[in-house]
């Protein structure tokens, strides 16, 4: 009864509500509740448009549309149709709703700091949430083309490499393997994808135009806590619709024996393994998809 899956959830549902201060009338004490404030910080955050914050915050377009009213009331925020198609409004965020937003983000980072440093084990503590944060928001991770030697990019596969270091038996050293020159993953020889989950990256994929013949599916990896949401099969799709896009005959891919998810996932989905196409001294297993 204590212990079942229900009650678990409950609990914990419970905990973030009261941690949060979702039920404040005066959310972080700025004298407006949660759903104000949610609207006003994701204006501050680049959703401009207002089926974006709409569709962003999961709320209908009648309450969206109250709480813009109350916050322009306030003189917080602005409306005005977009100028490339009238049947949108676009909000932006007056100076003194800059200023509040500035604001709400002070109190909300010392509340996360305060409540962090309250836990004996911070990492673990972080590492639930990235967990929680990643399941509940799976539904809206979307995926961008991005140049892979942006920051995000850099991050995404300094990662993949740290586990592939840890993974190899002897370790990775990103030095001795094959790794792709950034021109050939952006296009129109290929391209570089990272999944956001609420703007944080938790995936990436590289597609390298080889040649003619084929381009290669590179540095594909799904940080921890975002695995087990069949991201990496949705980037294997979008890689395919983008190979095509760009007329690619063929795709190959090599990977290691320390990954046998990887393999078993390419097995699956219709790859095909072959000989040793490259060099690469890190890869045990070879495979193509003819598109």
């Amino acid at each position: 009864m204590f212990h079942d899956p229900v009650s678990r959830f409950r609990r914990f549902a419970r905990a973030v509500t009261a941690e949060v201060g979702a039920l404040d009338s005066s959310f972080l004490g700025r004298g407006r509740p949660l759903g104000a404030a949610r609207v006003l910080n994701a204006i501050g955050h680049g959703k401009r448009e207002v089926g974006e914050i709409r569709s962003y915050l999961g709320l209908d377009s009648g309450l969206v549309s109250r709480l813009l009213r109350g916050l322009g009331d306030e003189g917080l925020v602005a409306t005005s149709p977009d100028r490339s198609d009238g049947r949108k409004r676009i909000a932006t965020l007056t100076a003194a709703g800059e200023a509040e937003f500035a604001a709400y983000e002070a109190l909300a980072n010392e509340r996360a700091e305060a409540a962090l440093s309250r836990h004996a084990d911070t990492e673990a503590l972080l590492a639930a949430m990235d967990l929680v944060a990643s399941a509940f928001g799976r539904d809206r991770i979307e995926f961008r083309e991005m140049d892979p030697r942006s920051e995000v990019a850099r991050h995404c596969l300094g990662e993949y490499y740290a586990e592939l270091a840890r993974r190899i038996e002897g370790g990775f050293d990103v030095k001795l393997s094959a790794d792709p020159e950034a021109e050939t993953m952006v296009r129109p020889r290929g391209a570089f994808l990272v999944a956001f989950s609420d703007d944080m990256p938790v995936g990436c994929v590289g597609l390298k135009g080889t040649c003619s013949d084929y381009c290669e599916v590179k540095r594909l990896w799904v940080e921890p806590a975002a695995r087990g949401l069949g991201l990496a099969r949705r980037f294997m799709a979008r890689v395919e619709e983008i190979a095509r896009d760009l007329g690619v005959p063929a795709l190959r891919l090599d990977t290691n024996k320390a990954l046998p998810e990887a393999i078993a996932m390419y097995r699956k989905t219709g790859w095909t393994e072959i000989e040793r196409f490259n060099d690469d001294p890190y890869p045990d297993h070879f495979f193509e998809k003819k598109l």
